[in-house]
């Protein structure tokens, strides 16, 4: 016979105490004790939620200006809250937001077309919003636009940001382009691609871009080999079936290694070797090597 636990955690006491003070409107209790809750691992998420939606002392969106709502799908942020080396997971996966905007915006001013100056953005493979809310913040909802292949992570991000979004699909020519745009964002895509749909997904995506705009992508270069200690083959490429997405098929999706060889050689086949306008090694993150491709 089995026997289950009945006992509480002390982050599940802490949030059941917190809830309580809220309804009775005590503000500053109700702060004081969700904090605490958000320090527990089991109830983060939850605390952290009734501290943002409730406006409370603590609040990030009272720091940060934006919204910091977090999906409990977002296995961004679950990658954040099991890493061994992250003792503070929401200010390690909102950080780590603001530091892409950061280094995207440097990459534009690179090649003379700044992201404030841009129409209109179409972030692909978004997510759960770790870098939409950020965008956001820098362009208004009605410059940004969401896509990607989970359909709920889009919803979110509709509903919580206020961006338009439409879902993608696993194979790369089924994806409907509602427009085109003056700049597709697609960070850390390529770095989980099979060799079957690399260059697929690339040619695609490059017809997203508006003429005159910018197709910027990111992937594990030689750095990132080395570091994970991968072989690549002869022709500069590895792939595994495994990721951080738990939504997504592992051989859909896995974890992508490619040489600056490899990149340059699909870029020329594809799209031609004179749409690179930049490159620069190790960009994103100090781990993602980013390329920027310009449409005539």
């Amino acid at each position: 016979m089995t026997t289950i636990s009945t006992e509480t955690t002390l982050g599940q006491q802490l949030l059941a105490e917190g809830q309580g003070l809220l309804s009775q409107g005590d503000r500053t209790g109700a702060a004081q004790v969700l904090a605490r809750a958000r320090d527990e691992r089991d109830t983060l998420l939850a605390a952290h939620a009734l501290i943002e939606t409730n406006g409370l002392v603590g609040s990030y969106s009272n720091v940060m200006g934006l919204d910091c709502t977090i999906s409990a799908q977002d296995d961004i942020f679950g990658f954040f809250a099991g890493h061994h080396s992250s003792r503070n997971p929401l200010r390690d996966y909102l950080a780590d937001g603001w530091r892409t905007l950061s280094e995207l915006m440097l990459l534009l001013e690179a090649v003379d077309q700044p992201l404030l100056k841009t129409p209109r953005v179409l972030e692909f493979a978004s997510g759960h919003g770790r870098f939409t809310r950020h965008l956001v913040k820098a362009l208004g909802a009605q410059r940004v636009v969401v896509s990607d292949v989970v359909q709920s992570a889009v919803a979110f991000s509709r509903t919580t940001f206020g961006v338009d979004g439409f879902p993608s699909a696993s194979v790369p020519e089924k994806v409907e382009w509602p427009g085109r745009y003056e700049l597709v964002f697609v960070l850390s895509l390529f770095s989980h691609l099979p060799r079957s749909t690399w260059s697929r997904w690339l040619t695609v995506l490059y017809d997203a871009v508006a003429p005159g705009g910018l197709l910027v992508f990111s992937t594990h270069g030689i750095k990132a080999a080395n570091f994970d200690h991968v072989a690549l083959d002869d022709d500069g490429y590895f792939f595994a079936a495994s990721s951080e997405s738990t939504a997504i098929d592992e051989q859909e999706y896995g974890t992508t290694f490619t040489s600056e060889a490899f990149v340059m050689a699909r870029i020329a086949e594809t799209v031609g070797a004179d749409k690179l306008v930049h490159k620069m090694p190790v960009h994103f993150w100090n781990h993602q090597d980013a390329y920027v491709l310009r449409k005539p």
